[in-house]
């Protein structure tokens, strides 16, 4: 299936690894081209060269008022045209109520909350009609994850503001989208199994726990991102896609 993706411009924030860098790889495998974010500057200009000419990195944090603007205007000086945005960060740091600090508390609400509200607004002021809006969200929007507080306590919102936003922007042809990973396999997930103290018993008992028995790998997720951004989605918005292999206990 032609995903109609040739051409297309998306930036995608957080994508130097993990989540975000695979869906930008998906998407210029399909023919787009991409503006990618990243706090680290060497970082992001090496996951742009890995990607070829239909990426340029771009050093820039969520958390800094001017990245949203910034690097929609680069999208548009660069390739020509803006056709939407990905929304992605690295998750805030583990631990339960009683081990975060308000520090940790502001500083992810700046960085996952406040910029992808940002992001959002500067993209919603940008595209016509046939844009897209996607969030880079966590399966904690369903049910929260244990020792995940702070993830658990601004995913849902986020949650909420695509919904919002889908139906404030579906009249102008704008659609929003939310992905909500679960064990997917990049470093903030084996990072998080670290912390159990046994890496490989933490993943045998999360896979355990998911109906297909395995992570999923960043291709996978990075497919059904491409997909979701892509016109071959074109009547889907509002929607929270689950890429969790099955794990989400409700419908």
């Amino acid at each position: 299936m032609d995903l109609g993706l040739k051409d297309r411009v998306y930036v995608i924030t957080g994508a130097s690894r993990g989540l975000g860098h695979a869906a930008a790889r998906e998407l210029v495998a399909d023919g787009a081209k991409v503006v990618i974010t990243g706090r680290d500057e060497d970082a992001v200009v090496r996951a742009a060269a890995e990607l070829g000419p239909n990426a340029v990195g771009v050093p820039a944090d969520n958390a800094d008022p001017t990245t949203s603007d910034r690097v929609i205007a680069l999208a548009r000086e660069r390739f020509g045209r803006f056709d939407g945005v990905l929304i992605s960060v690295g998750g805030p740091p583990a631990g339960l109520l009683a081990d975060n600090t308000d520090e940790q508390w502001r500083a992810a609400f700046d960085a996952v909350f406040l910029g992808a509200v940002r992001m959002a607004r500067a993209a919603a002021a940008s595209l016509d009609s046939g844009g897209v809006i996607g969030f880079v969200l966590s399966a904690s929007v369903h049910e929260p994850i244990p020792g995940l507080t702070i993830s658990n306590g601004l995913r849902p919102g986020l949650a909420g503001l695509a919904k919002s936003l889908s139906v404030e922007l579906g009249p102008r042809g704008i659609r929003v989208v939310g992905l909500l990973p679960s064990r997917i396999d990049t470093d903030r997930v084996r990072e998080l199994d670290a912390l159990s103290g046994d890496v490989d018993e933490a993943r045998r008992r999360h896979s355990e726990a998911i109906p297909l028995r395995r992570y999923g790998s960043p291709e996978e997720f990075g497919k059904a991102a491409a997909f979701l951004l892509s016109p071959a989605a074109s009547y889907l918005t509002g929607l929270m896609l689950p890429v969790d292999g099955g794990a989400l206990h409700g419908f």
